[in-house]
């Protein structure tokens, strides 16, 4: 079984700069990614609010820079699921659906995955008219008419973000009053860009290469009809990639790991960073912050373990 000093579950930015971080200072590292690099910023068309890319960058290029840059310094990434992680003579044993592993130490930084209304057309035209980001790509929408699905904070503070762009969104909701703080609702209210479509859900989002119209079906009447529309933004919350680790670290009430200021979890040796844990900004630059902070965290930690067993 091979050995390794970090384990870093989870390929986004914060996982793939830990990588950076730890392969640099000569750990041996190996990332683990279900899917494909960057997480969900590779579904992102172009990502404008990252330092350094002026003209922008899309999501799947800047996730395959930060993967090549992690393999530079020599973290091995393989394209694994963990399936159960368990503390193993001072260290810790991975297994994935491919085989096991022994760690040192661990960084988690699975992210957490966009709540997807699970309706025809939404997957297909994900990156061409739906979006589950107004920061990462409201100003592509500029003077369009959209529809904003939610009514919690994100969807208002998300549909409040918008207005700086669109001509006017319609705020569909499937109950008969909002979720959102009332400081928000009443920003909405008071801003003219704001149209509320109550009672209602999206049944269909429909277009041949990007979103053209949106099928809405009133719960409560039954009724269906269609809004054309230049985009759909969704705001029905977040799942954080967590249900491999229940057991193993606390999680807070809706599933995210719970860390002190220093990003360790309750399992002395594992830390989070990113979307995946509690209270995290759900942003690159900040998840790439994270992840620096996290590989710093771990190798402060490796560095006191090897101290206290030389004594």
């Amino acid at each position: 079984m091979v050995s390794y000093d970090v384990l870093i579950v989870g390929g986004g930015g914060a996982g793939f700069t830990a990588a950076i971080y730890t392969s640099r200072a000569k750990l041996t590292t190996l990332l683990l990614e279900k899917q494909t690099p960057g997480g969900q910023i590779a579904l992102t068309d172009m990502v404008e609010n990252y330092p350094g890319f002026p003209e922008g960058i899309t999501g799947l290029d800047i996730s395959k820079r930060m993967e090549e840059q992690a393999k530079r310094y020599g973290t091995e990434v393989r394209y694994e699921e963990v399936k159960l992680i368990e503390k193993q003579n001072g260290g810790f044993q991975v297994n994935t659906a491919q085989g096991s592993y022994q760690m040192r130490s661990i960084i988690l930084a699975t992210g957490a995955s966009f709540r997807m209304l699970g309706v025809p057309g939404e997957r297909e035209l994900t990156g061409r008219g739906v979006s589950y980001c107004a920061t990462c790509d409201g100003a592509f929408f500029k003077n369009k008419e959209v529809v904003v699905v939610g009514g919690g904070d994100s969807a208002l503070q998300e549909g409040l973000f918008l207005t700086r762009f669109v001509n006017g969104l319609s705020v569909v909701h499937r109950r008969g009053k909002l979720r959102a703080s009332p400081i928000l609702q009443d920003r909405a209210r008071e801003n003219p860009k704001f149209r509320f479509v109550w009672d209602t859900v999206v049944t269909r989002i429909e277009g041949k290469n990007k979103v053209e119209n949106v099928r809405l079906k009133n719960v409560r009447t039954g009724e269906e009809n269609d809004l054309k529309t230049g985009g759909i933004f969704i705001f029905i919350g977040h799942v954080p990639a967590t249900e491999f680790l229940k057991g193993f670290v606390e999680l807070d009430e809706k599933g995210y790991v719970k860390t002190s200021d220093k990003l360790e979890t309750s399992v002395s040796g594992v830390f989070a960073a990113g979307e995946v844990r509690a209270g995290a900004v759900k942003q690159l630059v900040s998840a790439c912050g994270e992840g620096c902070e996290a590989a710093l965290a771990a190798q402060a930690y490796l560095e006191q373990l090897d101290l206290v067993s030389k004594k």
